[in-house]
């Protein structure tokens, strides 16, 4: 027994001396011109919620859904970074983990960020999706990112990373691209067949010139990954629980496998490199949540980068995006051009993902609305003077952003996610409501008092007005009480509109105005009663008798107040409205409009059939129907359903609606539908996905027009890509776009504009007719990913019901070349509703001591028609944050897409100017400076006879005039000199 022992701890002692030889590899391997140069990007991606909620990845919890732990990923990085000077990171999801590390980790964080080891990329507070997204709500995330990354490290990133998003925008591209000053663009999502094409072609890389407006002033180097954004095939992923084999360098131990790796390496690495043009590749070491113990990752790489290079075949590298796109500009190549967009995308023959363009669509108009109401409450937070300590717009800024993550206003997380993304929307309201109200009360104080510090109006909102419930606004006037009503319009020009027992309206002057009496729909009072009582937990205790509508006259940047009150005299106040109903089994045609707009229904068939424009003599049958697409439900010979992301329909079947408001604004030409849709039934076992169509005699030739975020509008024709023959699949899903602002379709004499009030998926899928996805609810999951039926249901008292929504479009004919503006105005006018305060008031106590009537801007001027003021912020310095955007493209219109200018002096009556500072679109860098580092890549089939895109010159700093061209969104930070007034006005 003691010889065995004693064997037994020589042995032993062995074992120990050779795991204690210390193998130093050598990882210091720059570029090598000549060779093939294989750069290993490091990276994770962590998404800002998906399948757990933004917190639940961070800390770590729920690991029953994913084990996913974001501090994890952060905390093991910096050593594993300290331990070799020439590993490198790149990272998106920051700033919590930043501001809970002491002293000592900043300081080591920030080494680590100027010696180029960590590498921040994209740099928004998170991977913003591009087909939900409203190109302001991108703006604006990425601005809130940039800044806080310039001010805490003085960093500007350089690269976008849209690795995740399903499809990519032209608005991306140039926008959220060029215009940042990134110098390239990756991403991982694009059709599988135009994928095959530019494999074969060598053109996964290429300048993308996303805006035919802006053209190559403002395009940007852009690269697809040949897969994904993972490793490539062959074994390279090392997490802790991955099954790829490991190199296995100890000879001393089983399995030694260097060489075996390293032809792996190789191999992997020529294949990728017969697909790439110039001696540069990238591959993406990482994916979903890895780097949860990064030394797994580095000590596997660092081996390969020692043993590759030693073999000299290749030549491997740390390296970052920025260095591979340095490496690529150095090269010289001519690489090929790309417009337009990439969508829609899909990933096999019958996988397109233009399903979640409508998922969750309440999710979707939620965005909306808070995303037009932050945009007005930032102006009247500067009109106050913003407050660190008071109530601002800051809580409500990272709701928004964090809801324009590519799986939050995509509808494509779990249904606890998308609660948790509402709930943080409405914690943000709730205080932006406060900074609101509280603006509001000051603005419209008399002159007489001092100061905002006791305001005597104290005005309420309606956050739940989707439903048609206000209670701010539903009071009893019968003794003698009056309800002020204050009407804000943040768009840069005056605006007229009409708001939605017998009252008396006054205007801001005591002028008595017309108004009219609506009495509500069944239809909205159910759905008003039951969602009160789903989100309040009570029902309301009484429902109005009518809906008060009157026109309102709204000064620019500014508001208007009106006073209701009962009546004084019989047969005086508001026009009361009768609803009519006509007996099915009579055939009557109503005319229904007194202006220049008529619309014809047919009563028998419950349907419009004909639009008359005397104005414009626009004349169109017209014809508004509905249908569901039956969801598939997969099959062993082809499993893919319908979910989440894929809309994959099993048959079209119609839909008899029970009844929907149309109604007519004859002030601007148009028709607005109301319409309620659900609960879906699936009673039958069968998901339902709920469109209507719009049906004309319109010849369009397969062509219509859709809108990229909202900004540019891109030509679509059904079955076709510009880039690649298409093999048609799916005839109908493979034709959806997605939809922020509006689609339309022309012939040869007139156009036909639809405009939303939420981000959808449409098309036109008949030649003449326009079709929209209103709501969606299945029952199967698609298997892509979030593993969960997209089944939305409402309960109260324990039962549950599928989801109700309630949402609007508007549509109107146009002659041939004149809807742009109809489109563009009105446009702007969905996405800023006017704001509506409310404030209850004592017998004859007037407003003869308030403001009646405040704008913002010089009384005498307001925006060009073509402009749009997107962004008034009074930053935590004291500066403004000010874009002006130019509304059109070249040739949208004859008379506005044209080069037009804006006076700030105007812009800003009573405050003295010190100093205007232009700068790029995330204001992190002055325009100058970005225009001077920018790469000019050179692409195939350019002449230098090109013509040259005009833009707006610099800003005289006495005259204090912007110039915009067509499409041109420009950027300044204003500083006030600290003599400059806040804002007082007369009464």
């Amino acid at each position: 027994m003691g010889i065995k022992a004693l064997l037994w701890l020589v042995i032993l002692a062995g074992v120990v001396c050779i795991e204690s030889k210390f193998m130093v590899y050598n990882t210091s391997q720059g570029i090598v011109p000549g060779k093939l140069n294989v750069h290993l990007v490091a990276h994770t991606h962590d998404d800002v919620g998906w399948l757990k909620t933004v917190d639940q990845y961070y800390v770590g919890s729920n690991n029953s859904i994913q084990g996913a732990c974001v501090q994890n990923v952060l905390d093991s990085l910096v050593p594993a970074l300290l331990a070799d000077p020439n590993r490198k990171f790149i990272y998106a999801f920051f700033q919590r983990w930043w501001r809970n590390q002491g002293e000592i980790i900043q300081n080591v964080v920030k080494q680590l960020l100027s010696s180029g080891q960590l590498e921040f990329i994209n740099g928004g507070m998170c991977m913003h999706d591009e087909a939900a997204t409203h190109y302001i709500d991108m703006i604006d995330q990425t601005t809130l990112g940039h800044r806080f990354i310039k001010e805490e490290f003085g960093i500007v990133p350089r690269i976008g990373w849209q690795i995740d998003p399903f499809g990519h925008s032209a608005v991306q591209a140039y926008l959220l691209g060029a215009e940042l000053g990134f110098d390239s663009l990756f991403f991982g999502r694009i059709d599988y067949q135009d994928r095959a094409k530019r494999i074969n072609e060598k053109s996964l890389e290429f300048v993308w010139q996303g805006s035919k407006s802006l053209g190559s002033s403002a395009q940007i180097f852009a690269g697809a990954f040949p897969k994904n954004y993972e490793p490539p095939p062959g074994g390279f992923y090392y997490e802790v629980n991955d099954d790829s084999p490991i190199v296995q360098d100890d000879i001393n131990l089983f399995d030694y496998n260097v060489q075996e790796r390293v032809d792996a390496f190789v191999a992997a690495a020529v294949s990728q490199a017969n697909i790439t043009r110039t001696n540069h590749i990238m591959w993406t070491m990482g994916t979903d949540f890895k780097y949860q113990y990064a030394h797994t990752w580095f000590r596997q790489m660092d081996k390969l980068i020692h043993y590759v290079n030693k073999d000299g075949r290749v030549n491997a590298l740390y390296s970052t995006p920025s260095i591979y796109t340095d490496a690529k500009y150095a090269t010289d190549e001519s690489w090929p051009t790309k417009t337009d967009d990439f969508f829609p995308y899909a990933d096999s023959a019958n996988a397109f993902w233009t399903g979640y363009f409508t998922s969750r669509p309440a999710l979707k108009r939620y965005v909306r609305i808070m995303s037009g109401y932050y945009l007005a409450a930032r102006q009247l937070e500067f009109f106050k003077g913003r407050s660190s300590s008071g109530p601002n717009t800051d809580s409500l800024a990272d709701a928004l952003a964090i809801a324009q993550h590519h799986d939050a206003v995509t509808g494509t997380e779990k249904q606890h996610v998308a609660n948790d993304y509402a709930k943080r929307l409405s914690i943000g309201y709730t205080e932006a409501e406060e900074l609101v109200a509280s603006s509001l009360s000051s603005l419209a104080q008399s002159t007489s008092n001092t100061g905002c510090k006791n305001p005597t109006l104290k005005f309420q909102q309606c956050p739940l007005l989707n439903i048609s419930y206000c209670p701010g606004s539903e009071v009893d006037l019968s003794q003698g009480k009056k309800l002020v009503v204050v009407v804000y319009n943040s768009l840069g020009w005056k605006r007229n509109d009409v708001i939605n027992e017998n009252v008396t309206v006054y205007d801001f002057e005591g002028r008595e105005i017309e108004s009219q009496l609506l009495p509500p729909a069944s239809a909205y009072v159910d759905l008003r009663n039951y969602y009160v009582r789903a989100y309040l937990g009570q029902s309301p205790t009484e429902t109005p008798k009518y809906l008060l509508a009157f026109s309102v006259s709204v000064p620019p940047l500014g508001f208007s107040t009106y006073t209701i009150s009962s009546a004084k005299k019989p047969g005086t106040g508001s026009t009361r409205s009768s609803v009519h109903r006509f007996q099915n089994s009579k055939k009557y045609t109503v005319e229904v409009g007194q202006g220049n707009l008529k619309l014809t229904f047919s009563t028998d068939q419950g349907k419009m059939i004909n639009y008359v424009n005397s104005r414009s003599l626009v004349e169109e049958s017209v014809e508004q129907s509905y249908s569901y697409y039956s969801g598939y439900n997969g099959s062993d010979k082809d499993p893919q359903n319908s979910g989440a992301y894929v809309f994959r329909p099993n048959g079209t079947f119609p839909i008899k609606p029970e009844g929907q408001t149309t109604r007519l604004h004859n002030g601007k030409e148009h028709a607005e539908v109301e319409f309620i849709v659900g609960p879906i039934p699936i009673d039958d076992g069968i998901g339902k996905e709920v469109a209507t169509q719009i049906t004309t005699s319109m010849v369009t030739n397969k062509t219509f027009y859709s809108d990229s975020n909202g900004r540019d509008f891109i030509k679509r024709i059904r079955d076709y890509r510009t880039d690649w023959d298409l093999e048609v699949n799916q005839p109908v899903a493979g034709n959806y776009y997605p939809i922020n602002l509006g689609i339309y379709m022309q012939d040869n004499e007139k156009e036909f504009s639809i405009l939303v009030d939420r981000s959808l998926g449409g098309s036109s899928i008949v030649d003449g007719q326009i079709e929209l996805m209103l709501h969606r609810r299945l029952l199967l999951d698609d298997s892509k990913g979030v593993a969960e039926a997209l089944n939305e249901t409402v309960c109260v008292l324990n039962k549950c019901i599928g989801l109700t929504i309630q949402g609007k479009f508007y549509f109107r004919f146009d002659p041939l070349g004149e809807g742009a503006k109809w489109r563009r105005t009105f446009g702007q006018e969905i996405y800023s509703p006017l704001l509506l305060a409310f404030a209850e008031q004592d017998g004859d106590n007037g407003m003869s001591s308030h403001v009646a009537s405040f704008s913002g801007i010089d009384s005498s001027y307001s925006l060009p028609d073509n402009v749009a003021l997107i962004t008034l912020q009074e930053l935590d310095d004291g500066k403004v944050l000010l874009r002006l955007a130019h509304l059109y493209e070249i040739g949208e219109d004859k008379n506005l897409s044209v080069m037009t200018s804006v006076e700030l002096k105007k812009l800003f009556p009573g405050k003295k100017i010190g100093e205007v500072t232009e700068t790029n679109l995330s204001a992190n860098q002055e325009r100058t400076e970005m225009e001077k580092k920018r790469l000019v890549w050179k692409v195939e089939g350019s002449s230098r006879e090109e013509n040259k895109v005009v833009r707006g010159g610099p800003v005289d700093p006495a005259k204090l005039v912007v110039e915009l061209a067509p499409m041109e969104i420009r950027t300044f930070v204003i500083d006030f000199n600290p003599e400059s007034l806040r804002y007082v006005f007369d009464a």
